[in-house]
């Protein structure tokens, strides 16, 4: 039995509110079960120096957590004077997602950066914020097209996230923080509307796992990603 009482292919319930900032482009905030994310994507008229005169533009990702988004207080990193190497694994993780749907020319020399910051964390918060920074692109996307900035297909397809997991020696979806500190193996799935995948996490925490294991993981990824997929969609409808 799962902490949660929840069934193997189950996810928490999820929800998307849309256009929670008055100023972003693009926001949502995004719940898994405790897990709360707050996803604001902004328009910026520049690109990477890198980028200049190329014509194509860029989508990046910052990713944060608040101090009492976990059960004891975190320093701010800010305090530190860097990101840890979690935080910047994660942004990168959720830029490389957010680019793999994005015709980076049809954007033009312009960027687009999507802040991801964790309200309350109870585990998969990478997956939710993959998740909530695709419904904040979309609307930012949206939010330009209405003003003639861009033409359509910018947008190419969808891109959700979600974890399975080995726990108590049954393959899980959507670990929570109970399931996530006593698993046997976790991994992180990030794939598309059309059935790519973008990017797997996966780590035997205590002895290495099977190729028949890895395939429950996925078939449960597939699963969850084709909810959560349903979800973006109703939500931006």
């Amino acid at each position: 039995m799962r902490p949660s009482k929840r069934k193997p292919d189950e996810l928490r319930r999820v929800s998307i509110e849309r256009a929670v900032s008055v100023h972003a482009e693009g926001s949502c905030l995004i719940k898994f079960g405790n897990t709360q994310v707050l996803c604001m994507a902004s328009l910026e008229e520049r690109v990477p120096p890198w980028l200049k005169g190329q014509g194509r533009g860029w989508v990046t990702a910052e990713y944060g957590m608040l101090p009492r988004a976990t059960r004891e207080r975190t320093r701010r990193e800010v305090t530190t004077g860097h990101p840890s190497g979690r935080t910047q694994e994660i942004q990168r993780l959720i830029g490389r997602s957010l680019r793999a749907v994005i015709d980076l020319p049809k954007l033009g020399e312009k960027q687009i950066s999507v802040d991801c910051d964790v309200i309350q964390a109870d585990g998969g918060t990478r997956t939710a914020a993959i998740t909530g920074a695709w419904v904040a692109l979309h609307d930012c996307i949206a939010w330009m097209r209405a003003r003639d900035m861009v033409k359509d297909g910018v947008l190419r397809d969808q891109v959700a996230a979600v974890s399975a997991g080995l726990y108590a020696g049954d393959a899980v979806l959507d670990l929570d923080y109970a399931e996530d500190s006593e698993a046997d193996a976790d991994a992180n799935f990030v794939m598309t509307g059309s059935g790519g995948i973008v990017e797997v996490q996966g780590t035997a925490e205590t002895t290495p796992f099977s190729q028949e294991a890895f395939d429950q993981l996925m078939g449960l990824a597939r699963k969850g990603i084709g909810e959560l997929l349903a979800l973006q969609k109703l939500t931006v409808a």
